[in-house]
């Protein structure tokens, strides 16, 4: 029974890689942490879509650059068939035309493949959770990015001290749940918050909006 039970609370990992020697090393290091499971593989992006589908994975750990199909196109893909899909970007690539569009088109989470072991284990409790993500310098990349000034102004409307009090826990990378626990609030009403948010800052998810309020000293940043 002990063991059933660790078995069903085990965090449900598919890995997209076309390396083979990527994928076993991933394997393997999944393999040593408790409650993490390794429920599948996929050797490029078509096949991703396909398991994602298929095993319902907690968390899709996924590369950039595959044959078939890329990685913004089975992040695209995914969101659309399985919208609450939880992805996390593991790549060699680092540059703007990679990242800004894996985390717009619904990537929670973006690191570097030199990232240390216990940060990619971290990332993915973090991810399976809601919470966003990523490498220190792709952090700085997307903050740079919300640092140029916005195609579209905010609105004249501001930000409600709800609104505020929500956003400052999502730059703290707390779960809608988790939100509304804090502000004993119901999770529709937290939902709403967040979207009417997302709106006024003219922002695309919880992780710009993460950013933005880092920036502008509405949350503090914290290690």
């Amino acid at each position: 029974m002990t063991e059933t039970t660790i078995q069903d609370e085990s965090i449900r990992i598919l890995i997209t890689d076309d390396h083979a020697v990527v994928r076993e090393g991933l394997r393997r290091l999944i393999g040593t942490e408790p409650g993490m499971d390794v429920v599948g593989e996929a050797e490029d992006g078509l096949e991703a879509v396909q398991k994602a589908c298929n095993l319902k994975p907690d968390v899709i750990l996924l590369d950039m650059v595959m044959p078939r199909m890329d990685g913004l196109e089975a992040i695209n893909e995914i969101k659309r068939k399985c919208p609450e899909a939880r992805i996390l970007v593991l790549t060699s690539f680092s540059d703007d035309e990679k990242v800004f569009p894996a985390i717009k088109a619904g990537a929670l989470g973006y690191l570097l493949k030199n990232v240390a072991p216990y940060r990619l284990l971290n990332a993915i409790r973090d991810v399976h959770q809601g919470k966003p993500s990523m490498s220190s310098d792709i952090a700085k990349k997307l903050m740079h990015e919300l640092q140029r000034a916005s195609d579209l102004p905010p609105t004249e409307e501001p930000l409600t001290e709800r609104e505020m009090d929500v956003l400052r826990l999502v730059a703290q990378g707390l779960s809608n749940q988790e939100i509304a626990e804090a502000l004993v609030l119901g999770q529709g009403t937290v939902r709403t918050h967040v979207s009417n948010i997302l709106s006024k800052l003219h922002l695309a998810n919880r992780t710009q909006a993460a950013l933005y309020a880092l920036r502008e000293g509405i949350a503090p940043l914290s290690h």
